[in-house]
């Protein structure tokens, strides 16, 4: 018999946050800033990652001499970023949940079940996001990924929030994204429902291959996944056996 769930761990931008890919295109800018030159297309996959993480791998793709990707060329481009980021969350008018997002937090709030976020941004960024969205009264947690050991795929954020909450096994927690890096921290850290969400980076056809639990199109039909115990939240949802990976 499985057990109840207790907690959900939801990213943020492009599962919660609307995002119409403002992050891929403060990454592509701060690349330029240093004389690198991306499509937004090779960008994408990294979406979801720790950021230094995700831009060291960027670097690894277009930088032929690997002696030049420094600690402090990578520190460089992060700080960028954060910079970029911090000012366009901070200023503009295009923030907003994506559809039903604060509605499925309520639901789920109301039946005793926590609500969490967790992200590959820095704290900084996220806090701003919260602030803009007034959501600190909406959720019960949340971690980002300097404030963890490593970020995605490891599982020390969905592991942090489940100390600060007191949720004591993987099998009590459901954790949704949009990537594959989300999907592979939700299979590392136990879940029991690992949620891929099409509202993001990734498509349902790239979602695949990574072995969610469950994907779904609409983030609400989350409640039926816990509540009604179904494999199969929408006509196309696919349920899948996740194994884990690191």
């Amino acid at each position: 018999m499985r057990e109840q769930i207790k907690l959900v761990v939801f990213d943020m931008a492009g599962t919660t946050v609307k995002d119409r890919n403002y992050v891929g295109v403060a990454f592509q800018q701060a690349m330029q800033s240093m004389g690198y030159e991306l499509s937004i297309e090779r960008v994408n996959p990294f979406m979801g990652y720790e950021k230094p993480v995700a831009i060291r791998r960027m670097l690894n793709e277009v930088e032929a001499s690997k002696d030049k990707i420094t600690a402090d060329l990578v520190s460089k481009i992060h700080s960028e970023f954060v910079k970029r980021m911090i000012d366009f969350y901070s200023h503009t008018d295009d923030i907003a949940a994506l559809p039903n997002v604060e509605q499925t937090f309520e639901r789920l709030r109301s039946n005793g079940i926590k609500v969490a976020l967790n992200t590959g941004f820095s704290r900084d960024i996220a806090d701003v996001i919260i602030e803009r969205l007034d959501w600190a009264s909406k959720i019960d947690c949340l971690v980002a990924s300097d404030q963890v050991a490593h970020g995605r795929p490891f599982p020390d954020m969905i592991k942090q929030i489940m100390m600060q909450l007191e949720v004591h096994s993987g099998d009590q927690v459901a954790k949704v994204g949009d990537t594959e890096v989300d999907i592979n921290e939700g299979i590392n850290a136990g879940c029991q429902f690992v949620i891929g969400i099409t509202t993001g980076s990734f498509t349902r056809e790239q979602l695949l291959p990574y072995q969610p639990t469950h994907i779904i199109d609409d983030i609400s039909d989350i409640i039926e996944i816990i509540f009604g115990g179904t494999n199969n939240t929408t006509e196309t949802a696919q349920n899948y056996t996740a194994n884990q990976i690191l």
